[in-house]
């Protein structure tokens, strides 16, 4: 019998910004508005500091999950300027449906060319339960982090 291999999200991307500027965008809250469409945000880049962002519950259902949208938090346990942040106890509360947890959050910044006027930003979520609502997580999100990366190179290259 062959197990599954437990999903998880893993994708970078290449942006023409420094680190700190790329990582601050992780935080302030009019700037993951602008590239990840989040409607609040409660963000502090220290050791313990919450990370808690939420989205508009959609109209959309998805048939595993429900209706996107909803909350993810969790606590900030390492914040390295220039270079990135670990959140842990992560837990993505959906509008309908028991909570999705927990799971460990990362994003990475690695400079990236020739001289270092790019940077290669990272972003990586483990954690998981074998079931299909963990399986759909990772489908979804998976496809959300590919073009909120994009968004993000956008927002910072124009």
């Amino acid at each position: 019998m062959s197990r599954k291999t437990a999903p998880e999200l893993d994708v970078s991307i290449v942006i023409a910004a420094p680190p700190n500027r790329i990582l601050r965008a992780f935080f302030e809250p009019d700037a993951l508005n602008a590239w990840c469409q989040v409607k609040h945000a409660v963000t502090l880049p220290r050791a313990l500091g919450p990370y808690a962002i939420t989205w508009p519950a959609t109209e959309f259902r998805d048939e595993v999950l429900g209706r996107l949208g909803g909350v993810f938090r969790g606590t900030v346990m390492q914040f390295q300027a220039g270079h990135g942040f670990f959140v842990a106890d992560v837990y993505f509360l959906p509008p309908d449906g028991d909570p999705i947890g927990p799971m460990a959050f990362e994003v990475t910044c690695t400079p990236s060319g020739d001289n270092g006027s790019s940077t290669q930003v990272r972003v990586s979520q483990r954690g998981y339960e074998e079931s299909p609502r963990w399986r759909r997580y990772y489908e979804v999100i998976a496809i959300g982090w590919q073009h909120s990366l994009g968004a993000l190179k956008a927002l910072l290259e124009q």
